[in-house]
């Protein structure tokens, strides 16, 4: 018996009152064919750099996803079933067809959660498979995937093309020479996938790379690094350096907030103990803190956005870290203090020009205590989008009702993506700005908002706030010139889409 091909709901994830739904949708309108401006994510340049065919849907799709792992691992699926490979070179499945068919057999798993809504997508929407992923038709979806992914229109660049992408930021370690961009930039793609500066693996002097990262930070420097102050002037090299390759920001995930300074001399002992490997944890800590102060620092002097997400226990299980190494779904989100941690940087250069500070956060307590007020009142403090566990139709709208009516809809950086999955960076953006339209039709059926607001609001959320908040390169294009020459009305967004 044959089924009805599988297609997504126009509505989907818009509010169901009969009231607002409407306006939702006629919000909605007015963005979806915008740009996607993707300033915050993790796909790697050289997938785009090389461009060559996307591997078999196992390992596009379920081995490197840690959403999807997490759910499969929770219910039983040891990690070797799903081909996350480990350390120690013992086998895993390396049948990709075998690894689908374990993810599609439990498709159930994932109702409710956010991986369903993107993988939905994904699967309908990009790769224009038109039955649900079960059992029983696990193997006709692999083999159309397979089919899809071998065509020039499924490669990574076509794609790019496809979504519309107008800019899309990486994050690179510090002491990457970024070839990937290098080579990008060549072919013209210089302002279109910019590096994103991640010093972490050279603020924590407690890791057990740390000692051989500052080694590889002093070749690629070419300069000796015996002490904090070698440290400090490697690391600001390498912020020049990435400044000319394109970034628009840094990338900092600290497990804490805390920014307290320490004197030189302080930071000269604390590098010097670490540097012979006995530094104390206590110390390393404080450390670390000093280096966000310095971090700000710097951010005033090269212009970088600087955007903290503090608040993980990553690597919770130390036998899977040991076993898999990182990034498999063991990070887990703890409760993070912002206020009294932020104030020695606030105090300091919280009404610096120069300074853009993006504020994440995965406690989500902390939106209207904390960080809306901290937003609300310092020019330099911007909010960023819920992200990683909270960047979900609720969560997202939890967001909106709790920092709002403390810092509005223009001290917040509209949204970003934050993802490894290059595939769902549409998804993600079409999630949010559903959300969006949603929070907004109700201001307007409250006599909150008038429609027009709600629809430049809504256009502001997309497009120009993540734009206007990283800095981000003038493409030329004639939307973006439409919209930036008519700010005062919403008319060019309705012309245009």
């Amino acid at each position: 018996m044959a089924h009805a091909a599988w297609t997504l709901h126009p509505d989907r994830a818009l509010p169901s009152d009969p009231t607002i739904r409407p306006l939702a949708r006629e919000i909605l309108d007015q963005t979806r064919g915008l740009p996607i401006v993707s300033m915050h994510g993790h796909v790697d340049a050289g997938l785009l750099a090389r461009d060559e065919p996307f591997p078999d849907p196992a390992t596009l799709l379920v081995v490197p996803d840690h959403y999807l792992v997490r759910m499969l691992v929770s219910q039983g699926v040891p990690h070797d079933a799903l081909g996350v490979p480990r350390r120690d070179g013992v086998p895993v499945e390396t049948d990709p067809r075998e690894i689908w068919r374990t993810f599609a057999s439990r498709w159930h798993l994932f109702r409710g959660t956010p991986t369903r809504y993107w993988m939905e997508h994904v699967l309908v929407e990009v790769l224009g498979v038109e039955e649900k992923p079960s059992a029983a038709s696990a193997d006709r979806v692999y083999d159309h995937l397979v089919d899809r992914l071998a065509q020039e229109a499924y490669r990574p660049r076509a794609l790019f093309e496809r979504f519309d992408i107008e800019i899309l930021a990486t994050t690179d370690a510090a002491t990457s020479t970024l070839p990937d961009h290098a080579a990008l930039a060549a072919e013209g793609w210089g302002e279109r996938v910019v590096p994103t500066f991640r010093p972490d693996a050279l603020l924590h002097v407690d890791r057990p790379t740390w000692r051989d990262d500052v080694v590889l930070l002093g070749e690629v420097t070419g300069s000796s690094i015996h002490g904090y102050r070698d440290l400090v002037a490697a690391l600001e090299e390498r912020r020049r350096v990435f400044v000319r390759a394109g970034a628009r920001a840094t990338d900092h995930g600290h497990v804490a907030a805390d920014a307290t300074p320490l004197s030189d001399s302080v930071a000269e002992r604390i590098v010097a103990d670490a540097l012979r490997g006995s530094v104390r944890p206590e110390d390393a800590e404080a450390f670390a803190g000093h280096m966000l102060f310095e971090m700000a620092r710097m951010s005033t002097e090269d212009g970088l956005v600087m955007q903290l997400h503090p608040g993980v226990l990553r690597d919770h299980d130390p036998g899977v870290l040991a076993a898999r190494g990182p990034d498999v779904g063991y990070d887990i989100p703890l409760p993070t203090e912002y206020v009294r941690a932020l104030r020695p940087v606030l105090e300091t250069f919280g009404h610096h020009p120069n300074l853009r500070l993006v504020l994440f956060t995965v406690d989500e307590d902390t939106f209207s205590r904390e960080l809306a007020p901290l937003a609300g009142v310092y020019p330099a403090v911007r909010l960023g989008a819920p992200w990683w566990f909270l960047d979900t139709p609720d969560g997202m709208r939890r967001y909106r009702e709790a920092v709002t009516d403390t810092a509005g809809f223009y001290n917040t950086t509209g949204f970003v993506d934050d993802t490894r999955a290059f595939c769902s960076i549409p998804a993600r953006h079409d999630l949010a700005r559903r959300v969006d339209a949603g929070f907004l039709a109700r201001l307007v059926a409250e006599h909150r908002l008038d429609l027009d607001e709600a629809v430049e609001t809504a256009v502001d959320l997309a497009y120009r706030l993540p734009r206007e908040a990283y800095a981000a390169p003038r493409t030329g294009n004639a939307f973006q010139n439409e919209l930036e020459s008519d700010r005062a009305t919403s008319t060019v967004a309705k012309e245009h889409v």
